[in-house]
């Protein structure tokens, strides 16, 4: 049984708490209905499908999806649109596009953030609060008491607090100029220091937090050209970030950042290939996986098309990045999430709106089902503790 509660005319949202441990491990995939491929472009479709928010049942072999809730959401920005609870009694979904309400054929910027309550792996839309302009990557800390949004389009962070099991806007923390673009955030040190990828002038920033207190400290980090999206896990001795400067014809690469000193910095790059979209470390922190486009997003004119994106894993060993995986996927490739053992991965393919389920044995890559879904998977996430 369960209890939803309603607070402040949007300002404050009350989540919906489960009365029991999960007995499954969600995934939430958030999908685009209004952006497709034309030749290369990314458009409008004649007839735009709703955007959604998806529950996988990622401990289910093959995985299952368990049901779906119309909610907005884009594809612009980090595949990381997505945060879920550490309870998993809720997500987190930004918009940071939508349809214009003057040419229903362009998107313009939203700063949507949509509370999913998911009640066991039942997604229902329980509020809309508002972030900033190109509301982006979102984060929830360990301890389930804050979550930051980047906002794209605006160069701001913005800061919600949660206590009592209700969301309730904190202000907000300019990190640069609107071009900045600050892209996505991640917690570490025990929720006490964050880090934020700025595709926009190739810096990352590093905010200190204390309780719903966030402030930005002088240091910056340059790991790469653009570096979008970005994330860390497991003991969090490491982050991993995309650079994606390339611009889809020159090699783009990964940069590995230690976060055990007190100023955290990159200290080792590996090439990959055409733009790493999606970067997931493992539950462990032992690997990473990135989604690679290869050109699948291409023209098909371009003499860098390929008809498939790549899914590569690589090993954090001795602060060094080491390729131990790579299998070919679906085009253009968005997120990914992992199970918690570290040996099955879910991978989010706009061409085609599916998600392919992969099993991983510490050196081969296998392709075990595909999903279908009801928009183009644009951005995944699972519990992070």
């Amino acid at each position: 049984m369960t209890l939803i509660r309603r607070l402040g005319a949007g300002l404050t949202a009350t989540l919906l708490v489960l009365a029991g441990p999960a007995r499954a491990q969600l995934a939430v995939s958030a999908n685009d209905g209004k952006q497709v491929l034309a030749d290369g472009v990314q458009v409008v479709p004649v007839a735009p499908k709703p955007d959604s928010v998806s529950v996988i049942d990622l401990s289910a072999r093959p995985p299952r999806l368990l049901g779906s809730v119309a909610a907005p959401t884009s594809v612009i920005g980090p595949p990381s649109s997505v945060a879920v609870a550490p309870d998993e009694s809720f997500a987190l979904v930004t918009s940071a596009r939508k349809l214009s309400p003057e040419d229903p054929t362009a998107i313009v910027a939203d700063d949507r953030v949509s509370v999913v309550a998911l009640n066991g792996g039942t997604p229902r839309l329980t509020a809309t609060l508002r972030a900033g302009a190109g509301a982006s990557g979102v984060s929830i800390n360990p301890a389930g008491t804050l979550a930051l949004v980047a906002n794209r389009a605006e160069g701001t962070v913005s800061v919600f607090a949660i206590a009592g099991g209700s969301l309730t806007p904190a202000g907000k923390v300019r990190i640069g100029p609107e071009s900045s673009a600050p892209a996505m955030v991640v917690f570490f040190d025990g929720g006490r220091r964050a880090l934020v990828s700025r595709d926009g002038d190739h810096r990352i920033s590093l905010l200190a937090i204390d309780g719903a207190r966030v402030t930005v400290e002088p240091a910056v980090l340059a790991a790469g050209l653009r570096p979008y999206q970005i994330d860390t896990a497991g003991p969090r001795r490491f982050a991993v970030v995309g650079n994606i400067g390339g611009g889809g014809r020159d090699v783009d690469t990964l940069s590995l950042i230690d976060l055990a000193k007190p100023v955290p910095r990159v200290v080792d790059t590996a090439a990959v290939g055409l733009t790493p979209e999606g970067v997931k470390m493992s539950p462990d922190g032992r690997y990473v996986a990135t989604t690679v486009n290869n050109g699948s997003n291409a023209s098909p004119a371009s003499p860098r098309y390929h008809q498939n994106g790549l899914l590569q894993v690589w090993r954090t060993a001795d602060g060094h990045l080491v390729k131990a995986a790579q299998a070919a996927t679906g085009g253009w490739g968005q997120g990914i999430a992992w199970s918690t053992d570290g040996r099955r991965l879910l991978v989010q393919c706009m061409v085609g709106e599916r998600i392919e389920a992969f099993a991983f044995d510490g050196r081969r890559l296998r392709r075990t089902a595909v999903l279908p879904m009801p928009a183009g998977p644009a951005a995944i996430r699972t519990a992070e503790r």
